[in-house]
């Protein structure tokens, strides 16, 4: 009896993601002294191809995976209807699917105009908590005139924050 092999190739922007082997893209735009705390310069180790998680339960991600909003840019002003392209940056860690356990990956999660969840439970699924758990990595957006925070977290295949957790910086932007 055989049993089937399947070859894991996940894109994510500033990465690429073929079984154990990553490289940086570097037209990805350099990591920030704010996102210190979420993202390092040390390149990543390859991952086993089974990880053991964490006492908390929840997915390991690495500590250097920095994630952060390409685009729109913090405290830009945009045209009020139309939609808002937001564009999702990663480095150092892949992009996975929903319901897919592959070492140093997890999908995108949108905040919009909301503070982070609880870390140990899984990201809600409302207006203000957008999943994209097909691997997504930019989307657009309707958004009212007025002004409003957008914000990234990375969540496991359940929809669970990675430890340590993976986000972005808050941005602010304004729809006129």
């Amino acid at each position: 009896m055989t049993k089937p092999v399947a070859a894991v190739i996940v894109l994510a922007a500033g990465c690429l993601w073929a079984g154990s082997a990553m490289a940086a893209d570097a037209s990805a735009p350099a990591a920030s002294a704010g996102h210190a705390a979420h993202g390092a310069a040390s390149a990543p180790s390859a991952p086993s191809a089974t990880q053991a998680t964490p006492a908390s339960g929840r997915t390991p991600a690495p500590k250097n995976a920095f994630l952060y909003i390409g685009y729109p840019n913090n405290n830009q002003t945009l045209p009020a209807g139309k939609p808002v392209k937001v564009w999702f940056g990663l480095r150092n860690m892949g992009v996975a699917p929903k319901d897919v356990r592959f070492p140093n990956t997890g999908h995108h999660h949108l905040l919009i105009d909301v503070d982070l969840p609880p870390m140990d439970k899984e990201i809600p699924n409302d207006r203000n908590h957008l999943h994209f758990g097909a691997g997504e990595t930019e989307t657009t957006v309707e958004l009212a005139p007025g002004k409003h925070t957008l914000q990234l977290l990375m969540g496991d295949e359940k929809h669970i924050p990675t430890s340590p957790p993976v986000y972005s910086k808050k941005i602010t932007i304004y729809v006129k």
